[in-house]
């Protein structure tokens, strides 16, 4: 299918496809990348974290562009050392963003920290922090438009949907070439959760970028291999897309969207059957994989 602009939550909400992730843009740098993405090259989509540290600078770079705040689409998360004050977590990422509302608030990782995030809190079920999470987004609609998940394996969807109230609107999981993840994506589909792929590229210094197959598409399109990577994501059905950088002509280029066809895209897929790796690995102790059958 050709390159989405846009998707339609299952709130009814229009999230725009390409957003701008800021995992590991730090202070001092990220401001200015999203004052240049909002205001001179029409970015409207945002994403960030409290784990980030940088709501902040997020929130400062947003106001600096001027760009209307009806305007953009907002992204936050819920970081795992919080699930003991849902609301309290909320509020305080709105101080650190001087917004009203979040868009789209996600539950980072399913899997409760103590406070310095030295290791799992056994006290705490991730179920009731979703729980928490739907009553903060029924109780207070000014403030949250759509709560959702991230880092969710087919394991940990299926346990949330056989209690969930609310439906995730967004699954946002790690997408790329050497990490497809095609049971995760085929079971948000089912279920009408947009899948958002967060290190399209495969992070920094991926070999994706060098991979023979990537530059051989990207040389047939005429564009750099990150190009073909982000389009990878939106020539996807409900698949939003976040590539990430604080270089303005990177910000610049990744705009840019190619059509792919299907034996493209399958022929992108296949590298994960021999070349398989993720950039975030969920196998911290005490956790194991969370779920991932192919942790590696």
């Amino acid at each position: 299918m050709p390159a989405s602009t846009s998707v339609t939550l299952n709130t009814g909400a229009v999230m725009p496809t390409l957003g701008l992730g800021t995992w590991k843009s730090k202070p001092g740098e990220v401001e200015k990348a999203v004052e240049y993405a909002l205001k001179e090259e029409g970015y409207t989509h945002i994403d960030t974290a409290a784990a980030y540290e940088n709501e902040k600078e997020v929130g400062e770079g947003i106001k600096m562009s001027g760009v209307d705040r009806s305007k953009i689409f907002l992204t936050t998360k819920l970081n795992n050392n919080d699930h003991k004050d849902v609301l309290g977590a909320l509020l305080l990422s709105l101080r650190k963003l001087d917004t009203p509302y979040i868009d789209l608030w996600l539950m980072h990782w399913p899997a409760p920290m103590v406070a310095d995030l030295s290791g799992p809190d056994r006290s705490i079920d991730w179920i009731d922090t979703w729980k928490e999470m739907e009553k903060v987004y029924k109780d207070h609609p000014d403030k949250v438009k759509a709560i959702g998940v991230s880092n969710f394996s087919v394991e940990y969807l299926e346990k949330l949907l056989a209690v969930a109230t609310v439906v995730p609107a967004v699954n946002q999981i790690e997408l790329h070439p050497s990490c497809v993840q095609q049971d995760v994506v085929d079971l948000c589909e089912s279920k009408g959760i947009v899948v958002t792929a967060y290190s399209p590229l495969g992070s920094d210094g991926s070999p994706l970028l060098t991979n023979p197959v990537v530059k051989k598409i990207a040389d047939k399109h005429g564009v750099h291999p990150a190009n073909i990577l982000v389009s990878l994501q939106a020539n996807k059905k409900n698949v939003t897309v976040l590539p990430k950088s604080v270089n303005p002509e990177r910000i610049r280029s990744n705009k840019k969207l190619i059509d792919l066809d299907d034996s493209e895209i399958a022929e992108l897929h296949k590298i994960d059957e021999t070349d398989h790796f993720r950039a975030c690995h969920p196998n911290w102790t005490g956790w194991g994989g969370l779920g991932f059958k192919d942790c590696k």
